[in-house]
């Protein structure tokens, strides 16, 4: 629905100046902003100057379209025929037209009909509409209002000139202090960029002095706990005479503690190792048979046969696979360790599997254990980190051990994973390449 508001004849300089106001009093009636007006009143009178000097009959019309979303000012300036071709009037159109695409929200020239065509439109602000009552007051309004004369509006001009210029002045200033904030910002970002290149030099290298700590410290501890267990074993052997029930229970206690600590010392000297990178996998071909059958052997003493059953299964897996045995075999090792640890009844089952899809061989370890929390499962590979259990106070470890497997992993080639539910049993897996992926040769 579109309802008309006035149409202004345009013939002279002195109908441009007219029209210019009377867009300018349209567009504050229908509660355009201060700029808006502004807008509005130079487009329309940049487009009726142009009609003007081109030496045709124009008419500029106001209407209001009624849209689906929100009212709508189209002003249109209409020619009664096509001017005349003129290198002077073309070139003020073009700028005309330029000027209106950038003031108002839409711009379309229409050369059919009896004679070219302008419409301008400009989007009312998101308030209650305009009824049909408001805007015959608006022409009411109008037709009473007297026309200014070309002074009046050079005034008017100047002072909207210099209302933009104030605006205008403001926003620079505005944007000087941002730019200040900014670059203030910017040396701040730098001095913390050297600041944290600093903190990452300081830890690079206190993590090199904690793991050349480790190693020496590992080194010189190794000796007199050798020492303690060989000793601790020659009198549980009886070699020096018999010993009393409390003499045993205590050299049992001495030996059990030198043997912890000795497995304490070994994890860190590992954990040391790798993180120096002087630890690097020697691949070879591994048989799964032959592996779980030394597995078998050497877990064989901490199965206890009346509460939990150990069970092997290869997969069916007859092919050698290349990897470093040793770094699996200890992997594995820890993984059925912790497993039969903390399963008090119920089977640990030692498996392994092939994907033809990726080539890659998993390894699992699954007991019927006491499981572990969701929330606790990437805990359990932090170095030093144990989960409370009751179990675990009874067979007390270094918090070490997963840890290391996650590393050793790393250095075959692979990923440790694990599933588990709290009182039903957990999952640990080993997900290796079946070929070893043996580093790039650098570039000549």
């Amino acid at each position: 629905m579109s309802q008309r508001i006035l149409a202004v004849a345009l013939e002279s300089d002195k109908d441009v100046v007219l029209v210019r106001q009377r867009a300018r009093q349209i567009s504050s009636m229908l509660g355009f902003a201060k700029q808006d007006q502004v807008r509005i009143a130079t487009a329309v009178s940049e487009v009726a100057r142009a009609a003007c000097h081109a030496g045709v009959k124009a008419r500029a019309t106001f209407v209001l379209h009624d849209q689906q979303t929100r009212q709508q000012l189209e002003v249109t300036v209409s020619a009664a025929q096509a001017p005349a071709a003129h290198t002077e009037a073309a070139a003020l159109a073009d700028a005309a037209l330029v000027t209106a695409h950038r003031l108002m929200d839409t711009c379309v020239a229409d050369g059919g009909g009896a004679g070219p065509a302008i419409r301008m439109q400009k989007a009312l602000p998101p308030q209650l509409p305009v009824s049909p009552t408001r805007l015959a007051q608006i022409a009411s309004e109008l037709a009473a209002a007297p026309a200014g004369n070309s002074w009046e509006e050079v005034q008017q001009q100047n002072r909207e000139l210099v209302e933009t210029l104030a605006e205008l002045r403001e926003r620079q200033e505005d944007l000087l202090s941002l730019t200040r904030e900014l670059e203030d910002t910017n040396r701040g970002i730098v001095a913390l960029y050297a600041e944290i290149e600093d903190k990452a030099e300081h830890l690079r290298r206190a993590d090199e002095m904690k793991s050349r700590f480790l190693s020496n410290t590992s080194h010189e501890l190794r000796t007199p706990l050798s020492s303690i267990r060989a000793l601790s074993k020659l009198l549980l052997d009886r070699m020096d005479g018999d010993l009393t029930e409390e003499q045993e229970r205590q050299v049992y206690l001495i030996e059990r503690t030198a043997t912890d600590m000795s497995e304490l010392v070994n994890d860190l000297l590992d954990l040391a190792k790798i993180e120096a990178g002087r630890v690097e996998a020697h691949p070879e071909p591994v048989v799964v048979e032959n592996l779980f059958r030394a597995l078998k052997g050497m877990m064989r003493p901490l199965v206890d046969a009346d509460r939990v059953e150990l069970v092997f299964d290869n997969g069916g897996i007859e092919d050698a696979f290349e990897s470093d045995e040793g770094m699996l075999s200890q992997i594995l090792r820890n993984f059925i360790s912790n497993a039969l640890k903390f399963t008090e009844q119920g089977s640990v089952r030692v498996s392994a599997a092939h994907d033809p899809g990726s080539d890659m061989l998993t390894f699992a370890v699954t007991d019927t254990g006491i499981g572990i929390d969701a929330e606790h499962l990437q805990l359990i590979f932090e170095e030093f980190t144990q989960v409370e259990n009751p179990l675990q106070r009874k067979s007390k470890g270094t918090g070490l051990g997963l840890p290391l497997c996650r590393r050793l992993a790393e250095l075959l080639g692979g990923r440790v994973d694990v599933t588990s539910r709290p009182g039903v049993g957990s999952t640990f897996m080993l997900t290796l390449p079946r070929q070893f992926p043996h580093p790039s040769p650098p570039d000549a």
